[in-house]
């Protein structure tokens, strides 16, 4: 039964170990691993006490030995390198009294294979005075190890995957939400849109039962969060504001189904800051029976975003003036003149001088000057009003829903400010002038656009015979 167990079988002799321990004990040492590393030498002292009295035939196959003698006369090649760890904690157990115990160690054949072993370890019955007879099992575990060694390898693999991905990464369970939906459906509603509009606070309840089970680095950067406990700590402050209305819309997809969606919604981070981005939602094809591991992945476009904004604010404003501009104009034009609203007025207005400011002093004060025209119209008006540079020294406030009457006020506002900005600048002192008109529908925009010019280019006339000068043509 020895010979033909299926597992390598040692039956040795500890009896000179017992007495090594006996010895030592008498001088006093009472924590052998202390001992041990204190003088290392000491562990090839234990290792030669062991005697080998008879191993079994699965053991010659395991450590590739031809015969007994051979295998025993070879022990340094088979008990070496990273064997002497565990070799430490079986020695401590037999020192602690524990004459029966179980450990993973390891040992090499004889032609150089490392093997993964669990040995297990039991002095003999009658024996445990003086260990004279112990019994040694070794199971081969070596392909567990190494299969155990790949999981990790693997685990660690996807663990990095997500954990240094580039774009932030979010798992995230929706089985809660899952069942709110499932519950809803079961009352019997079919138009889960207007169910949503008469019970705003099914989208609160939802966005509350959603549970964060992890997110990688990049998530914390992105948000300016310290660790992964700080923003989990504080979720209710970077899903706020806008999020609401996109996630009514996700719960809307998912109750169509959609368990893959993406679209554009806008964050916070942890600084107050807006974080717009770009989310791809997907319930993991293995959870798609209760959504209880779902990945989000966030893509930060706040810089798309602010270039966008930017293009377009540059596709409707005056870049020097920072006014609107002739195009803006001319479509808000269009609009009143199709939608009003009625009275609608308009001021035409010029800025003095300009010409000669640029041929004098050189187009940069003429800019300048310009740039103060620009500041005094931004301040003279408020929306739903308007002020627009319309060509190189002409400018133009539209006031919708504004009489002759709020026109002049305004024309007062505007002289008030620019008498306040000549006192601020040095110099040259800005001047305008402006010319008034009001019609009562869309059919009546363009005489009072005409009449708004006349008046202006009237006012510039006498302003010219003022100063003794005439403009060119």
């Amino acid at each position: 039964m020895f010979n033909l167990a299926p597992v390598s079988l040692w039956l040795e002799d500890y009896g000179g170990l017992k007495t090594l321990f006996d010895g030592w004990r008498a001088e006093g040492v009472e924590d052998l691993r202390a001992h041990l590393q204190a003088e290392p030498a000491l562990l090839a002292q234990c290792s030669a006490a062991l005697k080998v009295l008879r191993v079994n035939q699965r053991t010659l196959d395991l450590f590739a030995a031809p015969t007994q003698d051979v295998l025993v006369s070879q022990l340094s090649r088979v008990f070496r390198d990273d064997m002497h760890a565990s070799m430490v904690r079986e020695l401590a157990q037999l020192w602690n009294g524990c004459l029966e115990f179980t450990n993973e160690t390891v040992n090499y054949a004889l032609d150089g294979r490392r093997l993964d072993a669990r040995i297990s370890v039991r002095v003999l019955p009658g024996h445990e005075e003086d260990w004279s007879r112990v019994l040694v099992s070794l199971e081969d575990i070596t392909q567990e190890v190494r299969g155990a060694h790949q999981l990790r390898r693997s685990e660690q693999y996807a663990r990095d995957l997500f954990e240094y991905s580039p774009v932030s990464l979010w798992v995230e369970d929706f089985s809660a939400i899952k069942a709110l939906l499932d519950g809803v459906r079961a009352q019997g509603i079919g138009d889960f849109k207007t169910f949503l509009k008469v019970h705003p606070e099914f989208i609160s309840r939802c966005m509350q039962e959603i549970r964060v089970i992890d997110v990688n680095q990049q998530t914390l950067q992105m948000f300016g969060a310290s660790s992964k406990e700080h923003l989990l700590n504080n979720i209710s402050r970077v899903f706020r504001g806008e999020m609401r209305e996109s996630f009514a819309e996700q719960l809307q997809d998912l109750w169509e189904g959609r368990t893959v969606q993406q679209r554009e919604v806008t964050n916070y981070s942890l600084t107050g800051e807006a974080v717009h981005i770009h989310m791809q939602f997907s319930v993991l094809n293995s959870h798609l029976d209760d959504w209880s591991l779902v990945l989000l992945s966030l893509v930060d476009i706040t810089a798309r975003k602010k270039a966008e904004a930017y293009l377009e604010y540059l596709g409707k404003h005056d870049v020097l003036t920072q006014l609107r501009n002739r195009a803006f104009y001319a479509e808000e034009l269009n609009r009143l003149t199709r939608k009003g609203p009625w009275p609608f007025a308009v001021i035409a207005i010029d800025l003095n001088g300009l010409k000669a400011i640029n041929d004098e002093q050189g187009h940069a004060a003429g800019d300048a000057m310009l740039r103060r025209a620009g500041e005094v119209l931004a301040k003279a008006v408020d929306a739903p009003a308007c002020a627009a540079r319309v060509g190189g020294d002409e400018f133009a406030v539209l006031l919708p829903g504004v009489d002759e009457r709020g026109a002049l006020a305004v024309r007062e506002r505007i002289l008030s400010l620019v008498e306040m900005n000549n006192q601020f600048y040095s110099g040259q002192p800005l001047g305008f002038a402006m010319g008034i008109a009001c019609c009562q529908s869309g059919e009546g925009v363009e005489a009072a656009l005409l009449k708004a010019d006349q008046a202006m280019y009237e006012e510039k006339r006498r302003y010219y015979q003022q100063m003794g000068t005439e403009r060119r043509r």
